[in-house]
């Protein structure tokens, strides 16, 4: 993430925190919603850490499936403590909360993206021999509603690798206000991660991952894993040079794809 957008959200996180009067003055429930989209690998979660670390909140992971139908999700929700971060990961394969209005005749298309959401998430959680029945509907009213009888400041994320597949509904303004999206790595990142994992802040190794991370998508979380040192006394070097040898491998894979595609047409 580059530096402004990481500035961006801490100031935005911070107002938040302090602005208990003004969301009273206005009358309005003091919370705020935030969808996390992007790629998987891209640091959803980490960010999440990272926003519950800075302000001092409670985490509550909330898994949609095992709640077994709106009014145990309204009475979860209101057990929350003051604040906190309410988390609903990978919400677009959570429930069936998408809201494409498709028409009758793309039933076989919407078995086929049911079967594609089971298989990433797992066979629905049955309790009492009944699969969860929470509905868009029952997620939108507490969203909407059921804040004002929470009390106290609550922060609410979505997160999601397919943003394209939930109902606009669902992540409007006034319920998702912050849209963050979380891309592939590039050289600012990059330069974060050797930082955090390797202890430095330049190298002449640098400007060559910098093109290559132009032309290559590849995710944080990759990059980390080539750069986590795996002894003690690790050589930077090493490290560096195992990231250029996979930006490369993944910069020639594109390239032979693209030839291929090519030839299709």
């Amino acid at each position: 993430m580059d530096i402004e957008k990481k500035k961006m959200i801490i100031d935005d996180l911070v107002t938040f925190s302090k602005a208990g009067e003004f969301y009273a003055r206005i009358g309005r429930a003091w919370k705020r919603g935030y969808l996390l989209y992007g790629p998987p690998g891209t640091g959803k979660s980490t960010m999440i850490a990272a926003m519950a670390n800075l302000l001092g909140y409670d985490l509550y992971d909330l898994e949609l499936t095992a709640v077994k139908d709106n009014t145990e999700l309204r009475k979860l929700l209101i057990e929350t403590s003051s604040k906190s971060i309410i988390v609903i990961e990978d919400i677009d394969c959570s429930l069936d909360l998408t809201g494409q209005r498709r028409k009758k005749n793309v039933k076989k298309e919407e078995e086929e993206e049911k079967d594609l959401r089971e298989k990433k998430s797992g066979i629905m959680e049955e309790r009492d021999g009944k699969s969860s029945n929470v509905t868009l509907s029952g997620l939108l009213n507490f969203i909407d509603g059921l804040w004002s009888a929470c009390g106290g400041e609550r922060l609410i994320v979505f997160t999601t690798n397919y943003v394209e597949k939930l109902d606009p509904a669902l992540i409007r303004k006034g319920r998702m206000d912050m849209h963050i999206e979380l891309s592939y790595c590039g050289f600012e990142a990059f330069k974060m991660l050797a930082k955090n994992y390797l202890n430095i802040e330049s190298h002449d190794l640098f400007g060559t991952i910098c093109e290559l991370l132009k032309e290559v998508e590849i995710t944080p979380a990759d990059v980390a894993e080539h750069l986590m040192p795996k002894t003690a006394s690790g050589d930077a070097e090493i490290y560096l040079k195992s990231l250029i040898q996979a930006l490369q491998l993944a910069k020639e894979e594109a390239r032979r794809k693209s030839v291929e595609e090519a030839k299709k047409l």
